[in-house]
């Protein structure tokens, strides 16, 4: 597939903006299960991709912490470091994180399409102005061109 676009195609194509909640029913379809599993999965993600989910999970590994320093196994300790605490609260952390990426990304995606747009309304505008200077030249061609027959 050629990715060139004829003069026409170019002309007629308008820059689309596109940010990452147009793209839910490409993940799960546009059924109506697929949006119902979109919304759920939406839903959840917001739930736990929350500071307050990372706070509460927090406290919920708190609760284990002095079974694990009290057995004064350092195996013990480390799996509680690892797979309780870590694994708990950074989950929520990260998924903060994305978002907060996403939204910028979503932000730098707005205001590339304001520039595309700019750009593409002058850059229509000039091919115009250059279509009616091309018919223009062309008029003075022909008028030049009878005129050294007439001169002959």
């Amino acid at each position: 597939m050629s990715h060139k676009l004829t003069v026409a195609e170019a002309r007629a194509h308008l820059p689309q903006l596109v940010l990452s909640h147009h793209l839910h029913g490409k993940i799960h379809g546009d059924s109506v299960a697929g949006r119902i599993n979109t919304r759920l999965a939406v839903g959840i993600t917001k739930v736990v991709g929350s500071m307050w989910c990372a706070y509460l999970f927090a406290l919920i590994a708190l609760v284990s912490f002095p079974a694990a320093v009290s057995s004064h196994d350092p195996i013990i300790i480390v799996a509680w470091i690892a797979q309780t605490f870590l694994q708990l609260v950074l989950l929520p952390i990260i998924i903060v994180g994305q978002n907060v990426q996403a939204a910028a990304s979503d932000a730098r995606a707005e205001g590339d399409h304001k520039t595309l747009l700019s750009i593409h309304t002058l850059t229509a505008e000039v091919h115009e102005i250059a279509e009616q200077q091309t018919k223009m030249l062309k008029i003075l061609d022909e008028r030049s061109n009878g005129q050294d027959a007439i001169e002959e």
